[in-house]
């Protein structure tokens, strides 16, 4: 695919997917990857360029939710103070991880987060405000720091990690995308930073990615909204199936 206004044509398409997959549940960017890299740029330089969609549909996708009421600013910011520094460490990382080893990883953790959605053990004692305990405050700020590292080193299905660090508290799907929405938003900013110091951002690809991203993202907070959490937990059990399928069996 050697014509640009093509790739923007293909990167707006599927950004669009991929914007609607990540507000709903997460996984996205196992769409994107594979496209930026198949339109011809090194690896490192597609999960640089990625993070342009990632920080501008969640930029839009905030802005919707809060429209629509739907704004846990407090939990949000908390949650996000160690992903800060988690995802700074990540972006920084220089270890050669094995492809194959960190799919086979990923699907491992993908299919425990499935079983985890699908009982969901704390659907009798979900909540809307969240009471920062001593031991809960503890248990985020460490779950947190490890999801901001994983999110800055790959990106890619951090949505899965983030919605169960979340729903073990008791915090509902809607309100779990919302707050995972600003999490991401937030430590997309350090993480980005890195990449851009170190020159490893596609900007013309990056913009058109971000574009169908935006859109994706902005219709999936108004469905999850109106559908709730329900509807929500249907949707990342599929995608997650789906998802942890493709990394166990791909070749």
């Amino acid at each position: 695919m050697d014509s640009f206004p093509l790739q923007v044509l293909a990167l707006i398409a599927v950004g669009f997917v991929s914007g609607f997959l990540n507000i709903l549940a997460g996984g996205g960017s196992l769409l994107t990857l594979p496209l930026l890299i198949f339109l011809g740029l090194p690896a490192t330089v597609a999960n640089a360029t990625n993070r342009v969609g990632v920080l501008f549909q969640n930029v839009f996708a905030v802005d919707a939710f809060r429209r629509r009421g739907i704004f846990p600013a407090r939990l949000a910011l908390f949650c996000s103070l160690p992903a800060i520094v988690g995802s700074f460490l990540g972006a920084r990382l220089a270890v050669d991880i094995d492809e194959v080893l960190f799919q086979r990883l990923l699907a491992v953790i993908m299919i425990g987060i499935l079983v985890f959605t699908l009982v969901d053990p704390m659907k009798n004692r979900r909540r809307e405000d969240l009471v920062i305990t001593p031991w809960r405050g503890a248990v985020l700020l460490l779950s947190f720091f490890f999801i901001g590292v994983y999110g800055g080193f790959i990106q890619a299905g951090v949505g899965f990690l983030i919605i169960p660090a979340l729903m073990l508290h008791g915090v509902d799907l809607v309100r779990t995308n919302a707050v995972k929405i600003i999490v991401v938003l937030i430590f997309t900013i350090p993480a980005l930073a890195v990449f851009l110091w170190h020159d490893q951002v596609n900007w013309p690809l990056g913009i058109a990615l971000a574009i169908g991203n935006s859109a994706g993202g902005w219709v999936a907070t108004h469905v999850a909204v109106k559908k709730g959490h329900d509807w929500i937990k249907r949707v990342v059990s599929l995608t997650v199936l789906v998802f942890a399928l493709k990394l166990l069996f791909a070749p």
